[in-house]
């Protein structure tokens, strides 16, 4: 009667060891089939597929932190080619300005306003000037946030009797902001500023 009774015991203990392993062995391989499928996620969401020529190619999108000295530069660089690029055009001045200040806050639309107000805009179309700018190098902080930057560029502007080279320097600050087909790098210029603006040479046409 007690064999029995411990043979019983033995068995339930045995049953009860192998239904802890399977049950173990069940949330292991449910924990390992999980850990994959956020891999195998990760990976897919990493991948770009760009269509160029007719073709399709895969690239690898990358974390923002990996390239916000690049993109920082570029929305710089875009802003301060649309600000100052200029035709005797309104239309084509309009929409250089319009995609400007969406780059940036308030400081770049109360330069805009004060040089609107001054007749510069008016000048411009009147006097058939062209302004382009080139940029010699942006320097950008990423140490701390929001990024500081200052830009380095020259402008040309081409009149009917001259052509002048003009050093151009401003600073600001850039924070995060969300994406858009407006602003496609996802940052705000603030605090902009000119710190140099003058004549580096003046030759006749």
């Amino acid at each position: 009667m007690f064999k029995i009774a411990k043979n019983i015991d033995t068995a339930f203990r045995q049953i009860r060891s192998f239904s802890l392993i399977v049950s173990l062995g069940c949330i292991a391989l449910c924990c390992f089939t999980f850990y994959r499928s956020a891999v195998m996620v990760e990976n897919a969401q990493s991948r770009v597929y760009i269509l160029e020529s007719g073709k399709i190619l895969e690239a690898f999108s990358s974390q923002r932190k990996d390239n916000v000295p690049v993109e920082a530069r570029d929305h710089v660089s875009s802003f301060h080619w649309y600000f100052f690029s200029l035709e005797p055009d309104d239309k084509l001045i309009q929409n250089n300005l319009v995609k400007a200040l969406y780059l940036a806050d308030g400081s770049a639309k109360k330069q805009y306003d004060n040089l609107r107000e001054a007749g510069f805009y008016n000048s411009i179309i009147s006097s058939n000037i062209s302004q382009s700018i080139s940029r010699d190098s942006i320097q950008i902080d990423t140490h701390a946030y929001p990024y500081y930057f200052k830009y380095y560029g020259v402008q040309t502007i081409t009149r009917a009797t001259s052509v002048v080279l003009r050093r151009l320097i401003t600073e600001g600050y850039l924070r995060n902001t969300l994406r858009s087909d407006n602003n496609p790098h996802g940052f705000l210029i603030e605090q902009w500023r000119t710190l140099e603006n003058k004549d580096i040479s003046i030759r006749n046409r």
